[in-house]
């Protein structure tokens, strides 16, 4: 008897699968590495090596473009939505290439040129030929990853009956992914992602949009981890204020735009997120300008010259935890 899957368990397995061939390709990069000269890098390079891995990490695109139509199609069916196929993934164009578009060749010949920097830099045969292996393991598993990433972006806009897609992010994960876990986007937003991301698209139907079922919840997971473990993620000070009640979108994003100014009669760490007419800290700040009574009730003619501090500076200045609770409160990261 056929077991029917939950979405959840359809992307994580997605996931899983494509994950696996980012490896195999990885291991096969690997395998050819090896087989370079060391005392002609450049030469065996070209004459059989480069060629070589070029071609494993094509086959590694095919093999993740490929997946695309078979998991979002799950999907829909999973959802009791019916199908609406405008298209089909042709896998051969997410493959040969790199996401840039450059060619494959010229992107990982920079491993090459990697280690020839390294050893001229005064590194030792063996360590320079790690770090350019290095490089070449993180280039070919970034290419595969993101030719599966596009294969299923074109899938869900080739079946119609997707709406959009859900982030579904796979612990453990960074600051910056478990925020979006859960988030939802439209068909046609693609999918931002760092070196190394492993968080899938779940495309999602108009019958399934904002369930929600069986996500990641960001609070739930933060609580889930050790005191340890949420210091190392999200910094001592973001960590601690997150703990003390401090939304956690806000926290993560403030340290996008963080930079140091001297404000308050002292030199602070500030941030630039959230500051703008649309930012949660600007608005806050219009609107208490308005109620004082210093501009007017449509808020025109106001500037911010406010800076916004990190909670790590909000804790170093205040004396007690009524006023770091305060603070947070007026610098917009607690409600």
């Amino acid at each position: 008897m056929r077991v029917t899957r939950s979405v959840r368990e359809l992307a994580l397995a997605f996931q899983m699968a494509q994950a696996r061939r980012t490896r195999l390709t990885a291991n096969e990069v690997q395998r050819l590495w090896s087989q370079l000269d060391r005392a002609d890098l450049s030469g065996s390079w070209n004459a059989s090596v480069g060629p070589r891995i070029v071609r494993a990490i094509t086959a590694g695109q095919m093999s993740s473009a490929n997946a695309a139509d078979g998991y979002v199609d799950e999907v829909v069916g999973a959802e009791g939505a019916g199908p609406d196929r405008a298209g089909r993934v042709r896998a051969e164009a997410f493959a040969g290439v790199a996401a840039d578009g450059r060619s494959l060749d010229t992107l990982m010949l920079l491993s090459v040129i990697t280690t020839k920097q390294g050893i001229a830099g005064g590194l030792s045969t063996d360590d320079a030929m790690m770090r350019g292996l290095r490089q070449a393991l993180r280039l070919s598993s970034s290419e595969v990853t993101q030719a599966g990433r596009g294969a299923v972006g074109a899938s869900m806009v080739g079946q119609r009956t997707i709406q959009g897609y859900v982030r579904v992010v796979n612990p453990p994960a960074c600051s910056r992914c478990i925020i979006l876990a859960g988030k939802e986007y439209g068909w046609n937003k693609g999918f931002q992602r760092h070196p190394k991301c492993d968080c899938v698209h779940l495309p999602t139907t108009l019958i399934a949009r904002h369930q929600r079922r069986g996500f990641i919840d960001p609070n739930d997971y933060f609580n889930s981890l050790s005191e340890s473990e949420q210091n190392r993620i999200f910094g001592l000070a973001g960590a601690h204020a997150i703990r003390e009640g401090a939304d956690m979108g806000q926290v993560v994003n403030a340290r996008r735009g963080m930079y140091t100014t001297t404000a308050y009669g002292r030199t602070v760490q500030v941030t630039r997120e959230g500051v703008t007419r649309r930012g949660l800290f600007g608005r806050q700040e219009r609107r208490r300008a308005i109620d004082r009574g210093l501009v007017g009730p449509s808020g025109r003619g106001y500037q911010l010259r406010t800076p916004r501090l990190l909670p790590e500076e909000i804790f170093r200045l205040a004396d007690s935890r009524d006023e770091a609770i305060a603070m947070l409160r007026r610098f917009g990261y607690l409600t």
